[in-house]
Order: structure tokens, then C-alpha cells, then sequence
């Protein structure tokens, strides 16, 4: 029901912005079709869309909204358009089926297990928790513990929680030095 909100309304702001109404609708009927598989191929759901729909000869700026739904800043008018309809059916109330309380505890949980590891300073959950934001300790988290962190907190959230697709897990080692001339 999503995929089929999506392409309604990428049509109706295409035909408002007069961009290809075509590529907006087919575009956004597919862009997720990538989720049906992600549990059971390597990758984001974009990119194995945008795979699929290659092996099907879907036109290339057709096969391209499974890519621009989850950039920041897509590069066809089109991609905007299926990005901003995503969004628009994503954001009303009763869209997702996870509850509210649901969705927080899976952040929560993730950003638990991240904490869990000696240096870890700060965690954030983001992109609905597809990714997670590791700040260490740079004192104590060398760049090669970093990458080795990495690694293992991948390997337990693997253990541990259940969730759809893949989460990229992300180390930040930041060392800032502030100086004042006077």
C-alpha cells in the first residue's frame, strides 16, 4: 500500500512540477522492492532494488528512484520528486507498522549494545536505526581498535538483535585541540 501511495502522489507532484510523470510513478511503485529481498542478499535495500530492477531492463532513470529515495540531495528532479512522496507517505500517522514504543526500544537496544564496549564515549541510532554512530574515546580507541570495534559490534548486534535489512555501523574517533592566541 505504501509503494502505491508513493506513486500517487510522486504523479500528482510530477505533473504539478512538469517532470516525467512516467519515470515518477513507475520509479516510485518500485523504489522499495528492494526490501523484499535485503534480508536475503548483502546490501541496503537501494542498492539491491536498483539491481534488480537493472536485471529487469527497467529504464535507467526508472531503476534510479531505488538510489534517489535515500540520498540527501538526488540528482534528477524526478529522484527528488519520489524522495519528497516517500517521505510524505512514510511521515503520516499509521504508515509504518512498528508502534511508536516498538521503534524506540529497537534504538534504544541498539545503541545498548554499542555502549556496551570498553572507550565507547557516545552512541546515536539514526536512519530509523539502519545506522549506527560510534563516538570513542581517542586516548583510549587507537584507529586500529577503532576498526576492530567495528567489527565486533557488528558481530553482537548479529547476535543479538533481530532486525530487517542491514545496519551500518559507523566509529567516529575525533581528537579536536582548541588553541588561543593572545
Amino acid at each position: 500500500m505504501h509503494s502505491l501511495e508513493v506513486a500517487h502522489i510522486a504523479a500528482l507532484l510530477a505533473e504539478e512540477l512538469n517532470a516525467d510523470v512516467t519515470v515518477c510513478k513507475k520509479g516510485a511503485l518500485f523504489h522499495d522492492i528492494g526490501k523484499a529481498v535485503d534480508h536475503e542478499v548483502k546490501g541496503g535495500h537501494p542498492e539491491i532494488g536498483y539491481d534488480i530492477m537493472k536485471k529487469f531492463n527497467f529504464p535507467e532513470e526508472v531503476a534510479y528512484m531505488c538510489i534517489a529515495h535515500h540520498e540527501d540531495a538526488p540528482e534528477t528532479l524526478e529522484g527528488i520528486i519520489v524522495k519528497v512522496a516517500d517521505a510524505i507517505s512514510g511521515a503520516r500517522p499509521g504508515a509504518r507498522k512498528d508502534t511508536y514504543e516498538r521503534y524506540l526500544q529497537r534504538l534504544e537496544e541498539l545503541e545498548t549494545v554499542a555502549s556496551s564496549f570498553d572507550g565507547v564515549q557516545r552512541t546515536y541510532a539514526i536512519q530509523a536505526g539502519r545506522e549506527i554512530r560510534i563516538f570513542v574515546i581517542p586516548d583510549e580507541i587507537d584507529d586500529l581498535k577503532a576498526q576492530k570495534l567495528a567489527q565486533n559490534v557488528a558481530h553482537k548486534i548479529e547476535e543479538e538483535l533481530k532486525y530487517p535489512g542491514e545496519i551500518k555501523v559507523n566509529v567516529i574517533r575525533e581528537m579536536r585541540v582548541t588553541e588561543y592566541a593572545r
